[in-house]
């Protein structure tokens, strides 16, 4: 009876091991799993890819973040917290590949060599949190934006900003000289706009958040104007070399998975992510979820609804007076890779 006891006692303590082990696995989200969709027969060990984003949450963050980042090849990602400064760095042939907004790609190709790079395909997001707001100290007294009429508004320049602050104005009935336009970084628009040394602020993700956490409000939102679109640019040269391509497919199929991992696991991306953005894990994680209820993002083919919405943007600035001469938006666009990125699943 005594052995019968003893053997129960340890049956019981292997079942409570069991599942205290089970616990800590279930604690731990398990990482993404990847098929390829375009698998490549050769070896892709001896190729080195360069590459850079505004941001690390359209590229390197979010495979790190699923445990996609065990790439085939090697990856040497560069943050470079602006869509200008990768292409910069594509125009001196320092980065094979790169990701950013619709506008930067628009005066880069006005460089000499073309900009050295392609559109080659769209990380589809949200275009939450892209606003006019006024000040705690001018919304009592603006309340349209016909209101802005010699008005104060600060914008980041050659951005979305300016282009759907340029839009807002013209479905007032304004035009770009009928404000006193003023051009300053996010950092300085918000403490301008929180203090009333401008009346209003045209801008984008946490400047705007914090404005009106701090009492600002929305004039008018970007939400319809903007495309939500972001770009994939690459390099001619990369695009050329067969064992490049192949290793920048796989790449942006990776991001495309682990785009769909942090939908299904909010809180692990938040607090991954939120250090970046110097925001509390379940703040940023409000945020998170609201722009994928919007917009999921994903990596997408090229089409011909974003090569228009380019030419839109082009020809906006034109008659702002940023751009000297046109611009064919057909121009800036490669479709070598949208046979490929087309095999790419679409979550629902």
């Amino acid at each position: 009876m005594k052995k019968i006891s003893i053997l129960l006692v340890v049956i019981c303590f292997l079942i409570l091991g069991l599942a205290g082990c089970g616990g800590t696995g279930t604690a731990k989200s398990e990482k993404a799993s990847f098929h390829a969709s375009n698998p490549y027969e050769g070896d892709l060990s001896g190729v080195t890819l360069d590459i850079g984003a505004a941001g690390i949450q359209n590229a390197q963050g979010v495979l790190q973040a699923a445990g996609l980042d065990d790439t085939p090849y090697t990856v040497h990602f560069h943050n470079l917290r602006g869509g200008n400064l990768v292409l910069e760095a594509m125009a001196a042939g320092q980065l094979d590949a790169g990701c950013g907004s619709q506008i930067p790609p628009i005066f880069a190709s006005l460089s000499n060599n073309g900009g050295n790079f392609k559109i080659v395909a769209i990380r589809k997001g949200s275009t939450l949190d892209q606003e006019l707001i006024t000040g705690p100290k001018s919304k009592a007294s603006i309340h349209t934006v016909a209101d802005l009429k010699g008005k104060k508004i600060a914008y980041v320049k050659s951005t979305t900003a300016q282009y759907f602050l340029f839009k807002m104005l013209e479905e007032a009935g304004l035009s770009w000289n009928d404000i006193e336009a003023l051009p300053m970084s996010t950092s300085d628009s918000l403490s301008a706009v929180l203090t009333g040394d401008v009346d209003a602020y045209a801008g984008y993700g946490n400047s705007i958040i914090q404005a009106k956490n701090k009492g600002a409000v929305t004039l008018a939102s970007a939400e319809n104007i903007l495309s939500g679109d972001y770009y994939w640019y690459a390099a001619p040269a990369a695009l050329a070399d067969s064992k490049k391509k192949a290793a920048l497919i796989d790449y942006l199929e990776r991001i495309n998975e682990a785009d769909e991992w942090i939908r299904q696991h909010p809180k692990e991306w938040a607090a991954f992510y939120a250090k970046e953005t110097n925001q509390k894990a379940d703040e940023y994680q409000k945020q998170f979820e609201e722009q994928e209820a919007q917009r999921k993002g994903r990596i997408a083919p090229l089409d011909e609804k974003t090569i228009q919405s380019e030419q839109d943007i082009i020809n906006s600035f034109i008659k702002m007076g940023l751009l000297k001469q046109p611009v064919e938006a057909t121009g800036l666009f490669d479709d070598s890779l949208t046979e490929a990125i087309s095999k790419f699943h679409v979550y629902e």
